[in-house]
C-alpha cells in the first residue's frame, strides 16, 4: 500500500492537485464499471477504445478520490476533494508504477512468453511447485500491456515465487513488458501463428519475444524454435529438444491407449521417464517445459515424475450456461484463488438477467483461519459485490461463515451440499460456481445446468468484446453505436449478448419485433431498445416496456399517434425510417414534407433518429448508388430537422458501411454481423469469430462397399467405409442441403464429408480416412462462409437457423 504522495514521486507527473497527500492506494482501477473497495484505489483514465476521462465522474461517484489523468482540463474545479495527477500517458504511468512495485521483491520471478501454452504452463507450474513455494501468478490470461501491470501490482511479501505471463501482438511491445517484469528466469513456450499479422516473419516474432529474457539468469526454451536465432548473450541457456548436446534431451514419446504419453528424457547423465496424462502434441510440449523449469529449480527426477503424472487440465474460461428453474450458471469449477475469484465476481456482477446473485464457494488455497490478512481480503471482496446468498463448502470456510456480511449456509463437503441441494432456493438466480479442483464442483454443475443433447453453440464473449472495440476504433468520438440483437442475436442468444453489449455501453440495441424487446427488458436490459417492425397489436407492449418504435409508413404513424392520444402520452421517442433506395420499408423522399406536417400537428412524438439502409455498401460496382443513398439521407434529414425545429441522430451505415464508407457515419452507426467476426468486407481488421457450433460422435460403423446410408438410400458406399453418426440434424438448424457430401465438418483436425440425407436429429459423416472414436468432438462449420456458399446462402442464414433447442454456452476467458 502506498501513499498518494509516494505515487507522485514515482510517476514524476506534469502537474498535480493533491487534496490529501496521506490517501492510501491499494487498488488500481481502469474501468469504472468494475470498481470495488474504492476508498483505497486510484483510477487511471486510459485512452483506449473508450476514453477513460469520460468516466471520471462515475468513478468519483463510486468513492474513488485519486486519479491519474492524461488530459488536463482543470478537473480540480469539479473535484476539489480529489487527488489529481496529470501525466503524458496514463497507461505508461501505470506501467511505471507496476515496475517500481516489482522491484521491491527479491524472490525469483519466472517470465513466460510464447504464442500458445503460456497460461497452461503457468497454471501447471503452480500445481507442480506449490507444495514448496508460495506462488503468485498472473490472474487468468493477464499478459497484455495493461494486464501485466495489473498482475505485478498483486505481488506482496507473502509470496516467495512469482510466475508472470507476457503476451505481445506487434513489434516494440516486449521491451515495455520486460521493463516491468524483470524476470530472473525466462521460459519460451510454443511459437505458432498467433498474432502473425503484427510481424513480417516467424523469426521476427521470436526476436521480439526473447527481448523478455535480456537480463534473466536462465532462459528455458524448446530448441527447435530458436536453433537459427541469435539468443541474448547473458542468460544461462537451458535448452530442450530431440538433438544431442541439449540441456534436456527427449529420447522418445510413446502414446499409451490414447490416454497418456510416456516421455523418456536424458538429463545430467541419467535417463528418466515421465508419464504425461495427455496425448496431444501441445500439452506434451507444455509438460516438458514444466519438467525443464523444475529441473532448473533442483527438483529430483522422481518427484517430477510423480507430480507430472497427476497434472490436471486447466480451465481457461468462465462458462455461462442456462440453468434449471429460470437460472443462469457461471461455471468456474477448476480454479480457485482470491485473484481468480475477483475476476469471476466481476463477471457475475455484469449479469442482469435474474433478480438474485448467488455464489457457491469452496475453500481457497492460502486462506486459513490463522491467516488474518487473506481472510480479511476475502471478507472485503465478498462484501463489495451485491450477493444475495453465499454457499460455503469446505472445512475452513464453514468455521468462518458467520464473519461474512452475506446470508450464507455452509457445508463441510461437496457431497454434504449435494444431499441438501433441494432445500436451497436457486430459482430466478445467477449462480457462480467457484471451486477448487479437489471439490469436484462439476457434480454441482451437472445437477444445476438445464439438460440438452450434446450439440452446443459456444459463444466467445471475449471475441465479441474485441470485435466491438475494433469497430469503435474506426469511429470518430462523437459517433454513437447501435448494436443489432434481432433474431436471437443472430442465433447467439438473447439477454446474454444484450447484457454484454449493455455492459460495454453501446448506445442503442435494436430488435426486429416488440416481443424480443420485452424479453430483454424482463432480463434487466435498460439501454434504449429500438423495435424495427412494430405493428398495431404491439403498441401496448412498446409503451409499457419503454421501447422505441421505428416509424416507416403513414399507416403506422397514424395508428401510433391515435394510440398515444388515447393514453394521454406525449413526447414519446420514435425513429423515422427513410427509403433512399433499399425499397423495403420507409418514407419516400417526396413524402418528407407531408411527414413533417403530420409530426408537427401534435406534440406527441419525439424523433430520436432518422435513418435509412444501404442496399449494396459492399459492392464496388454500386459505389455511385451508395453515395446517392448517403446524399439523399443527408438531404431528407436536413429538411426534416428544419421542419421539426430540432435536431436528432442520423444513421445509415451498417457493418459494411462502417468498414467501407466513413462518409456515411453521420451521428450513429449500426453494428450487426461484424460483431460476430464473419462475412466482413475488410480483412485487415483484427476480428475474432465469436461462435462455434459443436457436437460429437455418437456411434461408428464399419460398412462394406455397396451398402447405403440414410433415408432414401442416397448415401451409396463405393468402398469399404467407416461411418460416424453425429448428434445434429435439420431440427437443430443443419440444412438438408448439406447432405450427400455437400457439408464438410471437422473431426480431430480433419475435414470430412457428410454422407446420405440429413436426418431430423442426426446425420452421418464418412470418416474412413481418419482416426476417430465415439464421443470425439465435431466442429459443424469449420468455415461458416464456405459452408454458406456451398448451399447458395449467406452466414446470416446459417447462424439464425440454429435451433433454440441447441444449448448455448457462453464463455469468458
Amino acid at each position: 500500500m502506498y501513499k498518494i504522495s509516494e505515487i507522485v514521486q514515482i510517476l514524476h507527473p506534469n502537474r498535480t492537485f493533491i487534496a490529501d497527500p496521506n490517501s492510501l492506494v491499494q487498488h488500481l482501477f481502469y474501468d469504472s464499471r468494475k470498481i470495488v473497495q474504492a476508498d483505497n484505489g486510484v483510477f487511471f483514465a486510459l485512452q483506449k477504445s473508450r476514453d477513460g476521462h469520460h468516466y471520471i465522474k462515475e468513478a468519483y461517484d463510486k468513492g474513488v478520490r485519486s486519479f491519474v489523468l492524461q488530459i488536463d482540463e482543470a478537473q480540480e474545479q469539479l473535484f476539489p476533494d480529489a487527488n489529481l495527477i496529470w501525466v503524458s500517458d496514463s497507461l505508461e504511468a501505470m506501467q511505471v508504477l507496476a515496475a517500481f512495485h516489482r522491484q521491491k521483491f527479491n524472490f525469483p520471478v519466472i517470465g513466460i512468453t510464447g504464442s500458445n501454452g503460456k497460461t497452461i504452463v503457468k497454471e501447471w507450474l503452480y500445481q507442480l511447485m506449490s507444495p514448496e513455494y508460495k506462488i503468485y501468478r498472473s490472474p487468468k490470461s493477464y499478459n497484455s500491456q495493461l494486464g501485466v501491470a495489473l498482475s505485478l501490482w498483486g505481488l506482496s511479501d507473502q509470496y516467495n515465487l512469482a510466475i508472470i505471463e507476457a503476451g505481445i501482438s506487434e513489434k516494440g511491445e516486449m521491451v515495455k513488458l520486460e521493463n516491468m517484469i524483470k524476470p530472473t528466469i525466462g521460459l519460451l513456450t510454443n511459437i505458432g501463428i498467433a498474432h502473425k499479422a503484427g510481424f513480417d516473419s516467424k523469426e521476427e516474432k521470436i526476436y521480439e519475444k526473447i527481448n523478455l529474457f535480456k537480463d534473466v539468469e536462465t532462459m528455458v526454451f524448446p530448441n527447435r524454435y530458436v536453433e537459427h536465432v541469435q539468443l541474448p548473450y547473458r542468460p544461462r541457456k537451458f535448452s530442450w529438444g530431440y538433438d544431442e548436446g541439449l540441456s534436456l534431451e527427449v529420447y522418445s514419446l510413446k502414446q499409451v491407449d490414447d490416454k497418456f504419453t510416456v516421455v523418456t528424457l536424458f538429463y545430467g547423465g541419467r535417463t528418466f521417464a515421465v508419464e504425461v496424462p495427455f496425448v496431444d502434441k501441445g500439452n506434451v510440449e507444455n509438460a516438458i517445459n514444466c519438467v525443464a523449469i523444475m529441473l532448473r529449480f533442483g527438483y529430483e527426477r522422481e518427484v517430477i515424475a510423480s507430480r507430472i503424472k497427476e497434472l490436471q487440465p486447466v480451465a481457461m474460461r468462465l462458462e455461462l450456461k442456462k440453468g434449471k428453474k429460470n437460472s443462469s450458471i457461471i461455471d468456474d469449477s477448476y480454479s480457485n484463488d482470491l485473484d481468480a475469484l475477483q475476476i469471476a465476481l466481476e463477471f457475475l456482477n455484469q449479469q442482469g438477467q435474474h433478480p438474485r446473485k448467488v455464489l457457491i464457494l469452496s475453500d481457497l488455497p492460502g486462506v486459513s483461519i490463522t491467516d488474518e490478512k487473506s481472510l480479511l481480503k476475502l471478507k472485503r471482496l465478498l462484501s463489495e459485490y451485491r450477493l444475495d446468498q453465499l454457499v460455503l463448502i469446505g472445512e475452513v470456510l464453514t468455521q468462518v461463515a458467520d464473519q461474512f456480511d452475506v446470508p450464507s449456509v455452509s457445508y463441510a463437503s461437496t457431497s454434504a451440499f449435494l444431499e441438501d441441494i433441494r432445500s436451497i432456493q436457486f430459482a430466478d438466480s445467477t449462480i457462480l460456481l467457484k471451486g477448487g479442483r479437489e471439490f469436484h464442483f462439476e457434480r454441482i454443475s451437472r445437477l444445476m445446468v438445464a439438460k440438452s443433447h450434446d450439440t452446443v453453440l459456444e459463444i466467445n464473449l471475449n471475441a465479441m468484446e474485441n470485435n466491438l472495440n475494433v469497430y469503435r476504433q474506426l469511429l470518430p468520438k462523437h459517433v454513437k453505436l447501435m448494436s443489432m440483437v434481432k433474431a436471437f442475436s443472430y442465433g447467439s442468444g438473447g439477454f446474454e449478448i444484450a447484457n454484454l453489449l449493455q455492459f460495454n455501453r453501446v448506445d442503442y440495441l435494436t430488435v426486429a419485433f416488440a416481443d424480443e424487446g420485452v424479453d430483454l427488458r424482463g432480463a434487466g436490459i435498460t439501454v434504449p431498445i429500438v423495435v424495427m417492425s412494430p405493428d398495431e397489436n404491439t403498441f401496448e407492449s412498446i409503451v409499457q416496456y419503454n421501447l422505441e418504435p421505428e416509424i416507416y409508413s403513414f399507416r403506422i404513424l397514424s395508428s401510433f399517434l391515435n394510440y398515444l392520444k388515447g393514453k394521454g402520452i406525449s413526447s414519446f421517442p420514435v425513429h423515422i425510417k427513410v427509403d433512399t433506395g433499399m425499397h423495403r420499408l420507409g418514407f419516400m423522399p417526396d413524402e418528407v414534407d407531408k411527414l413533417i406536417k403530420e409530426l408537427n400537428a401534435d406534440a406527441i412524438l419525439q424523433v430520436k433518429s432518422a435513418f435509412s439502409h444501404l442496399a449494396s455498401a459492399g459492392n464496388k460496382e454500386d459505389n455511385v448508388f451508395t453515395q446517392q443513398q448517403i446524399d439523399l439521407l443527408d438531404q431528407c434529414t436536413k429538411r426534416l430537422e428544419e421542419g421539426l425545429g430540432y435536431s436528432f441522430l442520423r444513421h445509415i451505415a451498417a457493418t459494411s458501411g462502417i468498414e467501407l464508407w466513413p462518409q456515411a457515419y453521420f451521428d450513429m452507426v449500426r453494428l450487426g454481423i461484424g460483431l460476430y467476426g464473419i462475412d466482413v468486407e475488410r480483412h485487415d481488421l483484427p476480428l475474432w469469430e465469436v461462435s462455434s457450433l459443436k457436437t460429437n460422435v455418437t456411434q461408428i460403423k464399419y460398412l462394406a462397399a455397396g451398402e447405403t446410408v440414410g433415408y432414401n438410400r442416397h448415401g451409396v458406399l463405393l468402398r469399404d467405409s467407416k461411418i460416424a453418426t453425429i448428434k445434429i440434424g435439420y431440427a437443430d438448424g443443419y440444412d438438408r442441403r448439406f447432405g450427400n457430401g455437400v457439408g464438410k465438418m471437422m473431426v480431430n483436425g480433419c475435414l470430412v464429408p457428410t454422407i446420405g440425407d440429413i436426418c431430423m436429429d442426426m446425420c452421418m459423416l464418412d470418416v474412413t480416412e481418419i482416426e476417430v472414436a465415439e464421443e470425439d468432438d465435431v466442429i459443424v462449420y469449420p468455415d461458416i462462409k464456405l459452408a454458406a456458399q456451398s448451399i447458395g446462402t449467406i452466414p446470416y442464414e446459417l447462424l439464425t437457423s440454429i435451433s433454440q433447442r441447441v444449448k448455448r454456452v457462453y464463455f469468458y476467458e
